[in-house]
């Protein structure tokens, strides 16, 4: 038998499979060629359909009832054959991709229904509009929209209900943002057109699937709050930047582009009019200078808009210096937009000098209050919605970070004047009049000013030569340029771990001194320290509401606690607090007991001890699994920091988080409870389930426990695993790590604490928890509350997991000096918890509580701590919802 060569049996094998695609998406391939058909029988490839067949077709505001057909026939045409050939790629691209997954009836209706409902949305907002926004709907009455967009925006929608949680939140706050963006700025009817059938698209796909659609706020952690603050100002800047390059752009928020820009459109009978008068030379100079800047001028026309991408990144990553740099940005437009405002409002006199913009704005058909007002808010808007998220912004840099950038701006900038002096000088005849040196250095400060900002006031001498043009607008691109550059640096700087005044010193004890398992969760951001007389003991605490909340032991000397615990107590009487010793062991919460203190189990902490650990037997049976199915799927345990993580590692790390964040219906918790935050600490370290393509599938951070200036053992943190990957990957890296520490020298590993959960003789054989036991009105309150927050965050689901590595158990206590102070307590131990749970959230959570499942039966429950779906060490399902 002859052999093809490789070229040709490529070329022999990609036939048949790429038939097979188009068979499988009948309704894409069915439409693509209707779509060239139709055009094509019309004569309307080149130039789309003209003539008496175009109101027929293509759908205009006037569409209905007239024309109602046209709300369906309008996606078989175009406007042009370029418009043809992409309209024909997008169709391939999101046929092929959802119609084989969604089934061709479902994807047919997924398109259909949004085109439909989505011209539907747009006609009968605009009739709502044309009471308050008479400008917008009159420039709406020219446009048509033809063309599959809105098909293939609604049906993309639509698939998104079949992605994976995050994936689905990503492609519809991308889809999202860019819509309403074009909708806002650019405010063609083609816009809203596509906005509509996005709506549309994502309420029809869980109906599809035969789920109904959730309106519920989405809870976001604090990495996606930044990184949603971050694209709205981002959105504000690109805007009116869009609105200025888009001819006859009309959106309601278009004015905006005179407000961040001066990009405006010339008229040249204007123009020719103003150079006419002698006694207009410098006007038509000015004018002239803004129709032939090129891209230096357009850059410096822009500036407001690039300053807050700038900082949209410095957002994204929670930098507290691009914080307050957008909110100084957004004031200073919230200051100019209130002097527009009052411009139109009160109708200056002609005589009287205008705000740059006003006349423009006007003579545009901006003179409508509403029309103009309403837009102009939105820098107010923004500056609130930055002061309101203000908490999520808190990552600092090292001391003198900005004191050196503010050095290095100011060196720049007196470079560039300098050689703009000097080389204006040089190239003096190239400017109108000859300026001197006075007027270059007099000049020297607008330079680095936005081009509308600066010809309020007529210059004294324009650039007419090629040079002098460079000189003219290359000084300020050159000048924020670096600055960028030099911004972005700070914002790449690894962030600041000194979170507090004392923060070092409380570390230093911390390493050489020594705590409880929990201890080095002292170190993260929100709390405060307090230090004994004798400074060798301290003590972390937060104050919510007139409550000083501690996170564990007093960390010290062993033979300074209690000496420690009666000095912070009067400390805090001084002050007015109310203290509380959150989580702490049993030789503490005795000591606090027989000072007259009561106390309340509040978690069970699971040690796991080294010297003998072998996971040998019967017992040990779902470990020894777990890592022989990573073994033979070639998935390895490798150790790493925070810091010296490859990008890719963290970005998948970041993504799996984030996943988890996607699918929980509560917020994130905080205090005890670490994310992605708390990983970034150079102490503490991380351990990745990765294959063979290097994908993560699960990740373990685990916090060093020291006694004494020695690591004794390790603490287990953060837990996580990827939705779609090695499912028993928690257990295969938490076996891993304890023969690695065990390897080490360690003597023990901590899993932490499960809250609001206590052991079970009856269901699990292991050893109960020594010390007293109370059974008074806060325990059977407490034990309530754990049953009925089970659904929601599955405490007992995490103890229950952490039995199959057979652990030692360890009661951790709430220790409180007064039954009345309990109610001020609990919100303050919420608060920490939640602290940025709102009222709604709230009520959500108490509905979860009382919406109960059904209960198991014994046999289930006795094979729960079997269950490979059990929640993680902080409170996290680490699994992916799959609890048992």
């Amino acid at each position: 038998m002859p052999v093809l060569p490789p070229d040709q049996a490529n070329s022999a094998s990609s036939g048949p499979r790429l038939l097979k695609i188009l068979r499988a998406a009948p309704v894409t391939v069915g439409f693509v060629l209707a779509f060239w058909a139709a055009g094509a029988l019309s004569s309307s490839l080149i130039t789309g359909p003209t003539g008496p067949l175009r109101p027929h077709v293509a759908a205009t505001v006037n569409s209905v009832p007239g024309h109602w057909w046209a709300l369906l026939t309008s996606g078989l045409w175009a406007q042009n054959l370029a418009a043809y050939l992409l309209g024909s790629a997008v169709v391939f691209s999101v046929g092929l991709a959802f119609e084989r997954r969604m089934g061709s009836l479902r994807f047919a209706a997924a398109a259909l229904v949004p085109q439909i409902l989505g011209i539907a949305a747009a006609l009968g907002f605009l009739a709502v509009a044309r009471q308050t926004m008479g400008t917008w709907t009159q420039e709406m009455s020219g446009h048509v929209f033809l063309g599959p967009s809105a098909l293939m925006t609604g049906a993309t929608m639509a698939g998104t209900a079949m992605m994976p949680t995050l994936w689905r939140r990503r492609v519809r706050l991308v889809v999202f943002a860019l819509l309403i963006l074009l909708a806002l700025y650019s405010g063609g009817f083609a816009d809203l057109v596509r906005l509509g059938a996005a709506g549309t698209g994502t309420l029809l796909g869980p109906v599809l699937l035969g789920r109904r659609p959730r309106f519920g706020r989405p809870v976001s952690s604090r990495h996606e709050g930044r990184v949603l603050i971050a694209l709205l100002v981002a959105v504000s800047a690109i805007g009116p930047v869009v609105a200025g390059l888009t001819p006859h752009a009309a959106g309601p928020l278009s004015v905006l582009r005179f407000l961040f820009t001066n990009i405006q459109p010339l008229d040249p009978e204007t123009l020719q009019g103003l150079c006419a008068d002698p006694r207009q030379a410098k006007e038509c100079a000015a004018a002239q200078l803004q129709l032939r800047a090129g891209a230096g001028g357009l850059f410096m026309a822009i500036l407001p808009s690039f300053l807050l991408l700038l900082l949209a990144d410095g957002l994204r990553r929670g930098r507290r210096f691009a914080w307050a740099g957008a909110l100084l940005i957004q004031l200073a437009l919230s200051v100019l937009a209130g002097i527009t405002i009052a411009g139109v409002l009160y109708q200056a006199a002609p005589d009287t000098a205008a705000v740059e913009g006003i006349a423009t704005m006007e003579a545009l058909g901006y003179s409508h209050p509403v029309s103009l007002v309403l837009p102009l808010l939105l820098p107010v808007a923004l500056s609130i919605l930055l002061l309101i998220a203000r908490p999520l912004f808190q990552v600092a840099v090292p001391p003198g970070a900005y004191t050196r950038l503010a050095s290095q701006v100011f060196t720049v900038g007196a470079v560039l004047g300098a050689f703009y002096l000097l080389a204006g000088l040089a190239l003096s005849g190239g400017f109108t009049p000859v300026p001197g040196a006075a007027e270059l250095l007099a000049d020297i400060p607008d330079r680095f000013l936005p081009l509308g900002y600066m010809l309020d006031v007529s210059p004294a001498f324009f650039p007419q030569s090629t040079a002098a043009v460079l000189l003219y607008e290359g000084i300020g691109v050159i000048f924020w340029a670096t600055t960028a550059v030099l911004v972005l640096k700070t914002f790449l700087r690894p962030a600041l771990i000194q979170h507090h005044a004392g923060a070092a010193r409380a570390r230093e004890i911390l390493k050489t001194q020594e705590g409880s398992n929990l201890s080095w969760m002292t170190t993260w951001p929100g709390n405060s320290y307090w230090f004994s007389s004798t400074g060798e003991v301290f003590i972390a605490y937060r104050v919510i509401a007139g409550i000083a909340l501690t996170l564990g032991v007093p960390v010290g000397p062993g033979s300074q606690g209690k000496a420690a615990f009666v000095e912070f107590t009067r400390f805090c009487t001084g002050q007015g607090w109310t203290p509380c010793f959150y989580s702490v062991p049993l030789d503490l919460r005795d000591h606090a007991v027989s000072l007259g203190w009561g106390s309340v189990q509040v978690a069970q902490e699971t040690v796991l001890p080294l010297d003998s650990l072998s996971f040998r037997g019967k017992k040990f049976q779902d470990i020894r699994t777990a890592m022989n199915n990573a073994a033979k799927a070639r998935i390895r345990a490798e150790w790493t920091t925070y810091a010296t993580a490859p990008f890719s590692v963290l970005a998948q790390i970041q993504e799996i988080s984030e996943e988890w964040v996607a699918d929980q219906k509560m917020p994130e918790m905080g205090f005890t409870l670490g994310g992605l935050d708390e990983l970034n600490d150079p102490d503490v370290r991380l351990l990745l389930a990765i294959d063979g393509q290097h994908r993560v599938h699960a990740v373990l951070s685990w916090l060093p426990v020291y006694r004494n200036g020695i690591i004794q053992g390790w603490t287990l943190d953060y837990m996580r695993r990827r939705s779609t990957g090695f499912r028993a990957g928690i257990e295969f890296l938490i076996a891993s790590a304890a023969l690695r520490f065990k390897d080490e020298g360690c003597q023990f590993i901590s899993l932490s604490g499960a809250p609001l959960a206590r052991v079970n003789p009856d269901e699990l054989h292991h050893p109960a928890p020594s010390g007293p036991e109370t059974a008074g009105g806060l325990d059977r309150l407490l034990d309530w509350l754990g049953a009925n927050l089970e659904p929601v965050y599955g405490f007992r689901s995490l103890l229950a997991f952490k039995a199959k590595f057979q652990p030692r158990y360890e009661p951790l206590y709430m220790l409180y000096p007064d039954t009345a102070s309990l109610p001020a307590i609990a919100n303050a131990v919420t608060r920490a918890y939640l602290p940025t749970i709102n009222v709604g959230e709230s009520l959500a959570l108490v509905r979860r509580m009382f919406r109960r499942p059904k209960r198991p039966r014994a046999a289930a429950r006795r094979s729960l701590a079997a269950a490979p779906g059990a929640r993680d060490a902080n409170g996290h399902n680490g699994h992916n919802g799959h609890n048992g």
